[in-house]
């Protein structure tokens, strides 16, 4: 009697619990991170910044969102070297663990009328270990997630682990709404309420944790262990044979992450609750738009997900670029208006293009990149494009519309970088379907197999070809 359908079956039931993981996984570490962005936005300019004065302090608050950026190439060299060495789950449980500890001791943290300076010191300190852990746990989950999967699914498999940004946005801004609207609001939101959500985090470490740990090893790193195909230094070899290739990833995700980040990292949110603005909704009111916005964007990712392996990571990159650009003007159009109804309808519209230029992520960086630097390749590009797109976006979208005293700047912002990841994902060829082993590690490598040829500039086509 066969065994093929048995073995059918267990493989598609380890798929499930691999997708389960990931998604759970990547929920609560960016919980933790988006906890952080969205009480950067509505109060850490009060409670760490104060004495700089509420535009500076909301500048400061803001920086301080950007810098644990910086430090997300360090979280994935340490996490690439290691996840290509020793393993891919390996990896995901540490960094799960570090950004929980970093998130729960935020919310026992002095502030400034406490502690002084001191406190924005140690707030400083704990992002930034946010910020390394970040940087090594993408890369780390959409591997499992694609590694795991047949080659005709992994679009979908690799969309659960982007689901986790906006569920972790949903929960993020879902906690903090019922903080502020139901159980401390007022003053008791700025003394007390606003820890809860980070202390939190604790718990969701513990579920996190046993989750992770139950979930079997890539099938690519059991091969490259059992084969001994590990590469020394895989980030050296990285940098020494696919530079480009990183620098035109980064490009990829570098539109999306800005435009996201309008969302998640608070500048929205302190833009419309601003007393003194344009549009003065209630902390509430913006958080459960926010929510809204996640549930919208978690759908069209799941959705683009599907539909990249249907026509193709690029073309499903394309969909959601240009979708985009149509929507970043009308976003903050409809946000003006000052209506509630308007601000679902800018997020709904707003989330099509998020999702689209995002679900399809895992499984691109994955095929791009060799067997024995993969973890290297994918976590590295994504920190990169995540500096070059979303650590100073809030930020910068601050200083604009404090410079000119419109969105309208801001707008342009978001356009200008989204044609530059248009322009990315354009030289790149769709390789959807390709042999993720490392018995196919020369054919990876073959720069012909990863650009395309009729989009390259004249001037790099020769010399990334001919490699």
């Amino acid at each position: 009697m066969s065994t093929a359908p048995t073995q059918t079956a267990t493989q598609r039931a380890n798929q499930r619990r691999v997708a389960f993981a990931t998604v759970i996984g990547t929920t609560i570490e960016w919980y933790d991170f988006f906890i952080y962005a969205t009480a950067a936005g509505l109060i850490f300019a009060e409670l760490f910044f104060k004495p700089a004065g509420a535009q500076i302090g909301l500048l400061l608050s803001f920086a301080s969102v950007g810098i644990s950026f910086l430090f997300r190439p360090l979280g994935a060299f340490l996490a690439g070297h290691y996840g290509d060495k020793i393993g891919r789950r390996a990896m995901l449980v540490v960094t799960l663990i570090m950004m929980g500890a970093a998130t729960t001791l935020i919310g026992v943290l002095p502030t400034y009328a406490t502690a002084g300076v001191m406190a924005p010191i140690l707030l400083l300190t704990l992002r930034i270990l946010q910020g390394i852990s970040a940087g090594g746990e993408w890369g780390g989950a959409v591997l499992m997630a694609v590694e795991h999967a047949p080659k005709d699914r992994r679009g979908r498999a690799g969309a659960f682990p982007q689901l986790g940004v906006p569920l972790g946005m949903l929960l993020a801004s879902g906690v903090m709404a019922i903080m502020t609207g139901l159980v401390s609001p007022g003053d008791a939101f700025l003394e007390w309420g606003w820890r809860v959500p980070f202390l939190l985090s604790i718990v969701l470490i513990v579920v996190g944790y046993f989750i992770r740990r139950a979930v079997e090893e890539s099938p690519v790193f059991e091969e490259m262990a059992a084969k001994k195909k590990q590469t020394k230094v895989p980030a050296a070899e990285l940098f020494r044979k696919h530079w480009m290739l990183v620098v035109i990833a980064a490009l990829v995700f570098a539109g999306n992450n800005a435009a996201g980040y309008m969302t998640t990292g608070g500048f929205l949110q302190a833009y419309m609750t601003n007393p003194e603005g344009p549009v003065g909704f209630s902390k509430t009111q913006v958080l459960v738009a926010v929510s809204f916005g996640a549930i919208m964007w978690f759908l069209t990712t799941l959705l683009s997900g599907y539909l990249a392996d249907k026509i193709g990571r690029k073309r499903t990159y394309i969909i959601g670029f240009g979708s985009q650009l149509l929507t970043v003007f009308p976003l903050f159009w409809l946000v003006n208006t000052g209506e509630l109804g308007m601000l679902y309808v800018a997020f709904a519209l707003f989330s099509v293009g998020l999702g689209f230029s995002y679900g399809p992520q895992a499984a691109l960086y994955s095929e791009l990149f060799p067997a024995s630097v993969r973890f290297s390749g994918v976590s590295i590009s994504y920190a990169l494009g995540a500096i070059l797109g979303g650590a100073f976006a809030p930020m910068i979208a601050t200083a604009l519309v404090q410079a000119t005293g419109t969105t309208t700047a801001v707008s342009f912002y978001l356009f200008g970088l989204t044609l530059v990841s248009l322009a990315a994902i354009s030289v790149l060829k769709d390789r959807s379907g390709i042999d993720l082993s490392i018995e196919n590690q020369a054919e990876q490598e073959i720069g012909a197999t990863i650009f395309d040829k009729r989009q390259l500039p004249a001037g790099v086509k020769s010399s990334v070809l001919t490699r």
